[in-house]
């Protein structure tokens, strides 16, 4: 039986190598408990809603997995979909998208679609939502010109485009991550108080109320420009106005999407085989410096 599961990890790092998901080098042993698991990751309206490279952050989930020998499926979830596919999701992603686009969305994600995501989300499964999806997420978005489009009410939290004459919040971002308990285990895992790099670009301003920030800008726009906020945090659920796109450049968040996912999926404890992301730091340093 060992030696069997010895041949099964022997295979499964061949393939990984085979089709160039990892140079060898970086590649460190499965572990057996790993193998035997697998996740499938809800890419919500990934043809309307994937703006600004926001694609990045389900490729880097995907690699990450397969690095580590653990397989995993896409599952798109838009308009073709049915609602009981919103149920098979073990991740959820939902990226970015112009104003006529989140009204397409929003005709759509009613009904069982949206309740049984609020359901998954309310429930501890982990998500990250970048720009136009978390103004959806909330109670409604009023666009620039148009009518209102009213959201899920998931997060409690509005979003408003001061007009189309207002000025765009563009450019690099830095917040740290204050959100509890996300800050304590995502410090937990890299040693260090969480700080996050991205790019912002979005027209629309939203406002917390009684959901909590996800962290506390130290350079950029982040939610409006005015309270010093970021973003939001709901269960497992991350959302923020940072593209760049997020995952790739802080894998660290990846890697508890992940983790997150396999324990709630499989009811035990996951300790993930690491990586050798060696280049990463010395990248988020380079960025830093230029930014602080």
């Amino acid at each position: 039986m060992e030696g069997q599961e010895t041949l099964k990890l022997a295979s499964v790092q061949a393939m990984v190598l085979e089709q160039g998901m990892y140079p060898a080098s970086f590649v460190t042993p499965v572990t057996p408990n790993i193998l035997v698991m697998e996740l499938i990751i809800g890419w919500l309206y990934p043809k309307l809603m994937s703006t600004y490279g926001d694609r990045g952050n389900v490729i880097c989930i995907k690699r990450r997995c397969e690095w580590r020998g653990i397989p995993v499926s896409i599952l798109p979830l838009d308009q073709g979909s049915e609602a009981s596919e919103f149920c098979q999701a073990d991740v959820i992603v939902g990226g970015g998208a112009q104003d006529r686009q989140q009204e397409i969305v929003m005709r759509d994600l009613q009904g069982a679609k949206a309740e049984i995501l609020k359901t998954q989300l309310d429930g501890g499964i982990p998500g990250v939502f970048t720009c136009g999806s978390p103004q959806l997420l909330g109670h409604y978005y009023e666009p620039a010109l148009g009518q209102r489009i009213e959201g899920l009410g998931l997060l409690d939290m509005v979003s408003k485009h001061p007009g189309p004459d207002a000025k765009r919040c563009i450019g690099n971002v830095v917040f740290e991550i204050t959100a509890s308990p996300l800050r304590e285990e995502l410090e937990e895992m890299i040693g260090e108080p969480p700080v996050v790099i991205g790019f912002e670009n979005h027209g629309g301003r939203t406002y917390l109320q009684s959901v909590s920030p996800l962290g506390k800008v130290r350079k950029g726009y982040g939610n409006n420009g005015e309270d010093g906020f970021e973003g939001a945090f709901h269960q497992k659920a991350i959302a923020t106005y940072s593209h760049g796109p997020l995952l790739p450049k802080n894998p660290f968040i990846a890697d508890w999407l992940i983790r997150t996912a396999l324990e709630k999926k499989y009811q035990e404890a996951i300790n993930l085989q690491p990586l050798d992301d060696r280049l990463a730091p010395q990248a988020r340093t380079a960025m830093l410096k230029r930014l602080e």
